[in-house]
């Protein structure tokens, strides 16, 4: 079995951060979203790994290489426009042949583990086998209409919802998917929609089954859901201290990496600080990641995800709930009265309570 992860798209809802990076590259906990499927497919034993990339194809390659540090072997497979995730699975088809395979969306987070999911395709062999999960809003998904585990509609983001389980970014198939995905038309997005060709299989007969993941799971294309993803994953955070401390004070789980020098600080964990940061006189919350080489002075952070080589000087207001870009820039001022001065770029948000 063969492995298919969508890593194209550009990533709108989280501007002006994916102007300059790939969504899929946007750290939870300090490590890129894409390299915890790329974790998930390994330990469920799939070993060769087809990437669907886009514009951001050179990053995302840079950051990935050949895969050998999962264990897997990556071949990247250009999608020339995101033109949907069925268009996506058309683009893999010389790649994938008549294999079975999973497909795994690149800005998802799941922490159920595959390998249960991998069996329960093998084992039963049905055409299509998807993942789902219990969510409080199904109406803002797409939902599987089911009787037992096999699946008899699939709706999307309805009004009406005829359940609470929502369509998880992970999928297995086998080559009847390719057929349905021909015989689609595009939505009203223009897109060939993943949800329609699994539609077509029931339509026609072909079994399509549903397995309910039992951790949690994140779709982490905006802000709100990547703090949360942050937040949940920093839950089952691993203390270690390769720091130095100086009149520091660590609450809770904690972990600092090597070079890394606090002064004067307090945190309170679970928090995650990056290797040769330098943070003086500073707060860090609860559930917050600082990447490597930030530089923190005078100032109160939590709830938040802080890039690699950012900067935040003497601002008075804590910063909470916010993801700041690498290389940004933070400063505030002593004089009065209290004045802003900006340098934003496209599709910035600037909020005071």
């Amino acid at each position: 079995m063969k492995a298919l992860i969508l890593a194209g798209g550009k990533g709108t809802r989280l501007r002006p951060i994916t102007f300059s990076m790939a969504k899929q590259l946007v750290p939870v906990a300090n490590k890129p979203v894409l390299f915890y499927g790329l974790e998930a497919i390994a330990d469920a034993g799939i070993r060769e790994v087809g990437m669907i990339v886009g514009d951001t194809a050179a990053e995302i390659e840079r950051a990935v290489g050949d895969g050998s540090r999962w264990g897997v072997q990556v071949t990247y497979i250009p999608q020339p426009e995101p033109l949907g995730l069925a268009h996506a699975v058309l683009t893999a088809e010389p790649y994938l042949r008549d294999e079975p395979f999973l497909m795994y969306l690149g800005d998802n987070l799941v922490t159920s583990s595959l390998q249960p999911l991998v069996q329960a395709f093998q084992q039963r062999q049905p055409n299509a086998l998807i993942l789902l999960a219990e969510v409080p809003n199904p109406q803002e998904f797409g939902v599987a209409e089911l009787e037992g585990e096999r699946v008899v509609r699939l709706i999307e983001k309805p009004q009406q919802p005829p359940s609470n389980l929502a369509l998880v970014g992970v999928y297995l198939f086998d080559k009847h998917i390719f057929e349905a995905a021909r015989a689609i038309k595009p939505s009203w997005r223009g897109e060939l929609e993943i949800t329609d060709a699994i539609q077509y299989l029931i339509d026609h007969g072909y079994t399509v089954e549903s397995q309910q993941i039992t951790g949690w799971w994140k779709d982490t294309g905006s802000l709100d859901a990547l703090l949360e993803a942050n937040r949940l994953v920093l839950e089952d955070l691993q203390p270690s201290q390769q720091g130095t401390l100086e009149e520091t004070t660590l609450y809770g789980r904690v972990a600092i990496g090597e070079g890394s020098l606090l002064r004067r600080c307090t945190v309170r964990g679970p928090a995650i600080i990056g290797a040769n940061c330098h943070l003086e006189d500073c707060y860090i919350g609860a559930f917050t990641a600082i990447g490597d080489g930030v530089r923190l002075v005078s100032c109160e952070i939590e709830y938040s995800i802080v890039l690699e080589g950012s900067c935040v000087e003497s601002v008075e207001t804590r910063i909470e709930g916010s993801l700041l870009g690498k290389n940004a820039v933070v400063r505030g001022g002593a004089r009065r009265p209290r004045t802003l001065r900006l340098m934003l770029g496209d599709s910035s948000l600037v909020e005071t309570p």
